[in-house]
């Protein structure tokens, strides 16, 4: 068995530097391909960052009226904290709303002195309110409308609530995301397939040129498995090949584009995730090769060796 599975790498390696033009192709497209799956899996990670810090940004808050009783208004805290669409809920009194509106104009005397002449904090206690995924805001919207947000006695306790406002920023947000995803695994597909093809062609073509010798090896009982193996293993070579090249391809790509993904994704540096990520990245890498390498390589064999 050794000795077959010697025979088998050294006619693949053979194979493989014979036809070097043919196998160059094959080659350039896989590592294309990697490529692209690599750099999708950094704008994944970049993508997470920079929609976790959007969505730190958008919420949904709730006004109360002056006249609500902070008990009741944290009885409806406490109920929404319940919802399993709520990340998390935080309670501004008037005071604090005071504070923070002071803090944010600081700078602007007039706004502050036409406050001071007010003699009373026109600011609305409210309960600003996050959730997990912002296609769920128009639930927690919901919910505040309902019977749940009035106080003891039915009588109301929200004055008004900004879901109305932040719509058209969550429903642009929610698209994105759906849109980002969407697109990375359709290119995804369209590489992986078109990698196959390029692969299956190849070796077509390493077939072709070595079919006097299939047709020997076959005449001489060789089974179809020891056929096959030398070209199954031209395709573990594509991918092994593919997926170092392409791993030097990210690096030098990273560290050209750390900084400036830092600078513009909210602190994401693409050469720190990758130098963290390193094993990680190749395995996926490598696998991804040696699967597209292989699976064409296979097919190819197959429907060569079911043709003659």
């Amino acid at each position: 068995m050794w000795i077959n599975v010697g025979r088998i790498i050294k006619s693949g390696f053979v194979s493989f530097w014979r036809n070097w033009f043919v196998s160059l192709a094959s080659l350039l497209m896989m590592t294309v391909t990697l490529s692209v799956i690599g750099a999708l899996i950094f704008l994944s990670a970049t993508l997470a960052t920079t929609l976790d810090f959007i969505r730190s940004k958008v919420d949904v808050s709730a006004y109360f009226v002056s006249s609500a009783a902070e008990s009741d208004i944290m009885a409806l805290k406490s109920s929404l904290e319940s919802l399993p669409e709520v990340l998390s809920v935080e309670y501004i009194s008037r005071d604090e709303a005071l504070k923070r509106f002071r803090e944010r104009h600081a700078n602007d005397q007039l706004t502050l002195q036409a406050l001071d002449e007010l003699g009373d904090n026109p600011l609305e206690a409210s309960l600003s309110i996050k959730a997990k995924d912002p296609s769920q805001y128009e639930n927690i919207a919901k919910f505040l409308g309902g019977s749940d947000a009035l106080g003891r006695g039915g009588t109301t306790l929200l004055d008004k609530v900004n879901y109305a406002q932040n719509k058209t920023a969550i429903d642009k947000l929610s698209k994105i995301i759906e849109a980002a995803r969407t697109f990375g695994y359709a290119l995804t597909g369209i590489l992986v397939v078109a990698s196959l093809l390029i692969t299956f062609i190849t070796i077509r073509l390493a077939i072709y040129i070595s079919k006097e010798e299939i047709a020997v090896m076959r005449l001489v009982g060789a089974s179809n498995a020891y056929i096959q193996g030398p070209f199954i293993f031209i395709g573990f070579i594509y991918g092994l090949i593919a997926a170092l090249v392409t791993m030097g391809f990210l690096y030098g790509l990273t560290v050209w584009l750390g900084p400036v993904t830092a600078r513009f994704f909210t602190g994401t540096d693409i050469l720190e995730y990758y130098l963290n990520n390193f094993g990680e990245l190749f395995l996926i890498l490598l696998s991804s090769g040696m699967l597209l390498g292989v699976a064409a390589s296979f097919w190819a064999v197959k429907r060569y060796l079911k043709e003659v």
